[in-house]
């Protein structure tokens, strides 16, 4: 009778499983049957907002249903993350995220969600590359003069930042960590008023984003020395990236990506991952993305997913080197 009772739950379960595997593959075939929301845990402008509603609209006609942008900012992309986490895991939520996905959980002591384990990795959709630009009265024409420079004079290079916890801000940590160097933060509200005073000489380095680097160092008014992604970019193909001037740890990534919340089931993740990658790979969507300064990645949930986790492994070691304290 054990046997048989052991058996007969064996199939019993096997049966649950067939069946759940079933609605499984019907809802994915069936997806998406109604609007889909995209969470932008930012205000309109910014350049998450702008990425998102550059591809959203080809991505809506490639899964067939329209995808509608919604905004909720506040506390550094925290609010709107939340919303995404707690929110159904049916694919009709999405979470577009920038940097500050995998930074946050170096500089918030109580995130109220776990930027891991509550969401399912889509894809990377683009990045953005670092600029490593200095002002003209310093004369360094490349990374090894400013090494020199900043050993000779520890504490006296100033840089300025668009906030604590940003990536120009975690940047420079970066490079005081690798390099064994000691530059001095200067935070500023918001990323004008920090390029602004770098442009006066005010203060010494950034680490802007690209195209905000550009239209500075084309003019003179700033020198670029080096550019921080794997490759260089299409915006400054001249400019020799961190790596290539020898320091082989520094790599750094805005990492705009895809999630959907944690347990939206595999065909659903894949379908809304094939109407991304046609979508970013449309030639006008592509070619509006480089005008923002944004390099298309377009991989896997496999790749997302081991990029998200070095990302943030990344800067909870930086930060913690660096000696910062969470808020």
């Amino acid at each position: 009778m054990a046997v048989k009772s052991w058996l007969r739950l064996l199939s019993l379960g096997c049966t649950g499983m067939l069946c759940a595997l079933a609605a499984s593959t019907a809802q994915a075939q069936a997806y998406p049957t109604r609007v889909v929301r995209m969470i932008v845990p930012f205000a309109p402008g910014g350049n998450t907002d702008i990425i998102a509603r550059v591809f959203a609209p080809k991505m809506s006609e490639m899964i067939g249903q329209q995808i509608i942008i919604d905004n909720r900012g506040g506390a550094g992309g925290t609010i709107g993350t939340e919303i995404a986490a707690k929110s159904p895991p049916d694919g009709y939520t999405l979470i577009m995220v920038s940097a500050g996905h995998t930074i946050n959980p170096a500089m918030i002591k109580k995130l109220p969600y776990d930027s891991i384990k509550d969401f399912a990795p889509i894809s990377v959709i683009a990045d953005v590359p670092t600029a490593f630009v200095v002002h003209p009265s310093l004369p360094a024409k490349n990374l090894k003069e400013f090494l020199a420079i900043a050993r000779a004079r520890p504490k006296d290079i100033f840089y300025s930042t668009a906030g604590r916890g940003t990536v120009g801000h975690l940047s420079a940590e970066l490079l005081n960590s690798i390099a064994k160097i000691n530059l001095t933060a200067v935070h500023y509200k918001g990323s004008g008023p920090s390029m602004t005073d770098l442009v006066a000489g005010h203060v010494q380095m950034q680490f802007p984003s690209m195209p905000a680097a550009v239209q500075y160092t084309r003019t003179g008014r700033l020198r670029m020395i080096a550019q921080t992604g794997e490759k260089r970019s299409s915006a400054a193909p001249d400019i020799p990236t961190m790596q290539e001037q020898g320091l082989k740890e520094f790599v750094v990534s805005s990492g705009f990506a895809l999630f959907a919340p944690a347990g939206t089931p595999r065909p659903v993740i894949d379908r809304v991952h094939a109407a991304l990658v046609k979508a970013l790979n449309d030639p006008t969507v592509k070619n509006n993305l480089t005008q923002q300064g944004a390099e298309v990645v377009a991989n896997t949930p496999e790749q997302h997913d081991k990029f998200n986790r070095a990302e943030i492994a990344k800067w909870i070691k930086v930060v913690k080197e660096a000696g910062i304290q969470p808020e």
